[in-house]
């Protein structure tokens, strides 16, 4: 009788521990559905939750994937007058946005004639006077900057080409205006489309979004992230 009363408990003990671990379980993967974000793929800035569409385009909301919330560019932060002081960015940037909408517009020979000018422009660039500190960081986007505007000249009506070195292009530039400051008012735009929402960040002088790297075909598409002054 004693090991029956004792083979009862034990089971019902087992059981117990099984329906509360099922009930954990069933807890964190509710939680882990009720934190899931949804946005809008053409207007990233409408969000919500399953089921919710799109107040622009009336679109069904998309699961935000974990990688483009983990794929951040560098926070554009401001930067001392001292530090500016030391280097203007002014043409690059200017030159950037040259080619900036010469893609938003699909045009694969003045994005060419103007990768030269802006490699023409960090070649001329005067960096005597940055900080020993700080010479390193802009070296490394000169050589870096240098080799996609390069790409960009070498891909005469290789539009795809051109925007993909566009992409790492702008990394750099946002990166250099981290670094060192503007004196231009500046977008921070975001395409959830491009490149699987990994890459498709740019610089624009202007609140509306003409994107550069699908033109005509989506010139719309995607969104402002921040002012940047």
């Amino acid at each position: 009788m004693k090991k029956i009363i004792l083979s009862m408990l034990l089971v019902s003990l087992t059981l117990t521990s099984c329906n509360q671990k099922a009930k954990q379980e069933t807890d964190e993967a509710s939680v882990e559905t009720s934190s899931e974000k949804y946005a809008c793929s053409m207007h990233p800035e409408i969000t919500g939750k399953k089921g919710d569409v799109c107040t622009e385009c009336g679109m069904e909301l998309e699961a935000v994937k974990a990688e483009v919330e983990q794929e951040k560019v560098e926070e554009v932060v401001p930067v001392s007058a001292e530090v500016k002081a030391t280097l203007s960015t002014d043409a690059i940037v200017a030159d950037y946005l040259a080619v900036k909408n010469a893609l938003a517009k699909d045009d694969s020979a003045q994005a060419v004639s103007l990768g030269k000018k802006l490699s023409s422009t960090i070649a001329a660039t005067d960096a005597s006077k940055i900080d020993v500190k700080l010479k390193d960081k802009y070296t490394a986007f000169a050589t870096n900057a240098s080799k996609q505007s390069a790409t960009i000249t070498a891909s005469t009506g290789k539009i795809d080409a051109q925007r993909t070195a566009f992409a790492t292009l702008s990394k750099e530039v946002t990166d250099l205006i981290a670094t060192f400051g503007t004196n231009k008012k500046l977008y921070q735009d975001y395409c959830p489309m491009y490149n699987e929402g990994k890459s498709g960040y740019w610089i624009s002088e202007m609140k509306e979004i003409k994107n550069p790297y699908y033109g005509a075909e989506m010139l719309e598409c995607g969104g402002m992230i921040k002012q940047i002054q």
